[in-house]
């Protein structure tokens, strides 16, 4: 008989999810809004890859508690724009909370047609706040008319590109956050290579080595950001 490849792979423990929610907690609705969310991941996960799978067991802790920290980073922020949203991390956790919000908004922005059509899922079966652009993020940036308070990006570009991607936005009022692994201190350094920023960096609160990257000035250091591939 064949494998039903579609049968919802084994999730993270009730630990697991104890664990993040102590680190970053949330309302009982937000908690099903998150459920139902980590329901469906796992389901789509079988067939198509939205995260590492060896991040499973820790899901809460490793991407949603890591996802939910921006809200404290950035209390006030109402409207974000979340760059390569991939699996939805962190834009669809933050439109689960974002819900409760009044004039809570995430633009999730993705090319990839399939796990477009995943966040336009994630987002009706859990009553995000969220809207999702099957576009070049580049594409979405220039053609962009919303006011946007934040803008965000996980495990998608290196930090002086993803630098560039936000400028405009950031020029228009937004702050950028940018969720870091390790190397932040020398993707720090080669961004300073083609912007003026003024970063501030925040410890993660789900452990290990990541860092959340706090930008609200951006100024083009010299023509050397286009030689490099940075968009102009």
């Amino acid at each position: 008989m064949a494998k039903d490849v579609t049968k919802p792979l084994a999730g993270p423990s009730e630990h697991d999810k104890a664990q993040a929610l102590k680190l970053t907690p949330v309302s009982r609705e937000t908690e099903r809004r998150l459920d139902a969310y980590v329901a469906l991941l796992l389901q789509w996960q079988a067939t198509t890859n939205l995260v590492a799978p060896s991040t499973l067991p820790q899901l809460w802790t490793r991407h949603i508690a890591d996802s939910l920290q921006v809200l404290d980073v950035i209390p006030d922020a109402k409207v974000f724009a979340d760059l390569g949203s991939g699996g939805g991390f962190p834009g669809v956790v933050l439109a689960c909370a974002l819900a409760e919000r009044p004039g809570g908004m995430v633009h999730l922005v993705e090319r990839n047609a399939k796990k477009a059509a995943f966040l336009r899922e994630a987002i009706r079966i859990t009553g995000g706040a969220g809207e999702v652009h099957h576009r070049d993020i580049v594409d979405y940036v220039d053609s962009n008319h919303n006011l946007i308070d934040c803008v965000t990006a996980r495990a998608v570009a290196p930090l002086h590109m993803l630098i560039g991607f936000a400028e405009p936005l950031v020029q228009k009022g937004a702050k950028a956050l940018f969720l870091k692994g390790q190397d932040v201190e020398s993707e720090l350094t080669e961004a300073t290579k083609y912007w003026n920023i003024r970063a501030k960096l925040h410890a993660s609160r789900s452990g290990g080595e990541g860092w959340l990257v706090e930008i609200d000035e951006i100024v083009r250091r010299n023509k050397a950001a286009a030689e490099a591939g940075v968009r102009t």
